[in-house]
């Protein structure tokens, strides 16, 4: 494994962003912005699944907000998988960043298991939504806001 990660961290990608502090700090820019995009989106959606601002319908702000979150998500996979080769053998070996992972893959799991269920899409009776759909938001904003908090701890260990 420590052999992929070596290799990882002297590819050509990786040793442009060890060597360019300029491109270093766009591509950091990008997973910030893309963090954002992805919390701004899960948030607000997450909110009013769980039973906030009943007064938006489900079926018009959910497919935007859930599109918006998962671009930022798609753009935070690349541009963090970009971040994480320029140090690759220890960001593997950081705790926090191992936590990271974890809660991003939770909460990928969260999403795929709602969406194979058609999520928002199926669970209204009448304009009331699934308690099950209340609970996996509920659990989807907690586990997005755990997955920023580790993300930052990164830097302290």
């Amino acid at each position: 494994m420590i052999d992929i990660l070596e290799w990882l961290s002297a590819t050509t990608p990786a040793v442009a962003l060890r060597r360019s502090g300029t491109l270093y700090m766009f591509v950091n820019a990008a997973h910030i912005l893309a963090i954002g995009l992805l919390i701004g989106a899960i948030l607000p959606l997450d909110l009013r699944l769980a039973g906030f601002f009943r007064k938006l319908p489900v079926e018009i702000v959910a497919p935007f907000l859930s599109r918006c979150a998962g671009v930022g998500l798609t753009a935070a996979i690349v541009t963090g998988f970009c971040l994480f080769s320029v140090r690759a053998v220890e960001y593997a070996a950081n705790p926090a960043f191992l936590a990271k992972l974890g809660l991003i893959a939770f909460g990928l799991l969260n999403v795929l298991v709602v969406h194979a269920g058609q999520g928002w899409r199926t669970a209204t009776t009448v304009g009331i939504l699934h308690p099950a759909i209340r609970v996996s938001a509920a659990l989807s904003a907690a586990t997005w806001i755990a997955a920023l908090v580790a993300g930052r701890w990164i830097g302290f260990l």
